[in-house]
């Protein structure tokens, strides 16, 4: 009589491969593009810097940067527009391009108010960065999860931190005057995790030998971040900016900060 309990079980029914044979497979989504609302479409094909903000107190900041101009915007198919606002509104789902300056230095600037997805990071990091557009410089504005953090960071206190790609910090070794473009920030301590948009964004200036930085803040709102975003911008990224409303900033960042609905919690952010 064969022994049930020391006997070799039966091969199961099914593999694991075959169990979602009988369900049927999720429609593709179709693909996301990038809208320009100018016919000069390779005028902004080759900024000098691309600024990608992800960050609740880098979105506030650029917000009130009047001198940039509307150039293009990201277009998501998932992503309703109903809802939206005629005037570009902080409280809109939105990716809105702007360029701050036309002449040879250009700056150009990725206002991206709605989550990313992970299935979707890669496509839109290669619609950014190296084919529609091909920026010398990029820099990357995001905020970090305390779960992502290797150690411990306070509500109370605002921290920022960086990484670089390999192209950026030999720019640093080959004492480019430019190099690094964010200076005031210590490097993201070993152990920490970045992932989703930030993490594709980043790999592709890798992989596309670009100069590329991306800056994490801690906490996603207050008072003491937005200040310190706005610090590290206006001192080592757009010195020539002169034009930003701070009273109208901060006002509205208090604001903003307030409210539960302005954090943008989803599957990426670091």
């Amino acid at each position: 009589m064969e022994d049930i309990l020391t006997e070799i079980p039966p091969p199961s029914r099914f593999f694991l491969e075959d169990l979602n044979n009988f369900c049927p497979p999720s429609p593709r989504l179709p693909s996301s593009f990038l809208l320009f609302s100018t016919s000069k479409q390779e005028k902004y094909s080759r900024p000098s810097l691309l600024i990608i903000a992800m960050s609740s107190p880098s979105l506030q900041v650029f917000h009130h940067v009047s001198s940039k101009t509307l150039v293009g915007t990201l277009i998501l198919p998932e992503i309703p527009l109903s809802g939206n606002s005629v005037e570009p509104s902080l409280k809109d789902k939105s990716c809105n391009i702007y360029a701050l300056n036309e002449d040879d230095n250009l700056t150009m600037i990725v206002s991206l108010q709605f989550p990313v997805t992970e299935e979707r990071s890669h496509a839109v990091a290669k619609l950014l960065i190296g084919e529609q557009i091909i920026p010398e410089k990029v820099l990357i504005l995001d905020s970090i999860r305390s779960s992502n953090f290797r150690g411990r960071l306070s509500p109370d206190e605002a921290v920022a931190f960086k990484l670089e790609s390999s192209t950026e910090r030999k720019a640093k070794a080959d004492g480019h005057q430019d190099s690094p473009l964010v200076k005031c920030t210590d490097y993201l301590p070993s152990g920490s995790v970045v992932d989703g948009l930030a993490a594709a964004l980043l790999s592709r200036c890798q992989l596309k030998k670009i100069r590329g930085t991306l800056c994490v803040s801690w906490p996603d709102v207050g008072v003491s971040v937005m200040s310190l975003v706005k610090s590290l911008l206006l001192k080592d990224v757009l010195s020539h900016v002169k034009d930003i409303d701070m009273k109208n900033l901060e006002e509205e960042f208090l604001k903003l900060g307030r409210s539960k609905d302005f954090r943008r919690d989803s599957g990426l952010y670091t």
